[in-house]
């Protein structure tokens, strides 16, 4: 006598996930730990104004500051008045605390300009110019028994520098 039902009545066998769940259990604190590694941070550039000739045609003259980044110097110009300090450096050794007064100067004497624009050789390296923009942007300052962090040309532009030819033919360089 055949049992007609009998296959019907077995039951299905259970899956064994216990190899599954065990790389699951490794896998997710391996993605969580090295997802923290991968930050990415952005800093905000502006391209030059290009209202810059109607600037020059109203009677007011303002501050457009530039900041060129040479091999052997800084060059902090004015593109109205040309040349205002000329700041000897080599790879090694740079004075950034001479440099970091005369940004404060100049914005005491110009409080509400918040733009600088960076012209840099093609040979200037990614470490300089992250360095140069961050003396620009903000400078530590000693007040009555403190150290005050102030803020100095936050809008940066960045650009090419001329050559040094250029600037001859131009007029500017005078110190």
């Amino acid at each position: 006598m055949k049992k007609r039902g009998y296959k019907q009545l077995q039951e299905a066998e259970e899956l064994n996930i216990t190899a599954f769940l065990n790389l699951m259990v490794i896998l997710v604190p391996f993605l969580l730990i090295t997802a923290v590694f991968s930050r990415m941070s952005v800093l905000e550039l502006n391209l030059p104004a290009l209202d810059a000739k109607e600037q020059k045609s109203s009677g007011k003259i303002q501050l457009q500051l530039e900041l060129v980044l040479r091999k052997e110097s800084f060059d902090i110009q004015d593109v109205n008045l040309g040349l205002i300090k000329k700041f000897a450096r080599t790879q090694e050794n740079t004075r950034w605390d001479l440099f970091t007064d005369l940004l404060v100067e100049i914005k005491t004497r110009f409080p509400s300009e918040k733009n600088i624009t960076l012209l840099l050789e093609p040979s200037t390296d990614y470490k300089t110019m992250i360095k140069v923009m961050d003396r620009v942007r903000s400078a530590e300052v000693v007040s009555a028994f403190s150290v005050e962090t102030i803020e100095l040309f936050p809008n940066i532009s960045i650009g090419d520098a001329p050559t040094e030819t250029s600037i001859s033919e131009r007029g500017g360089g005078q110190q």
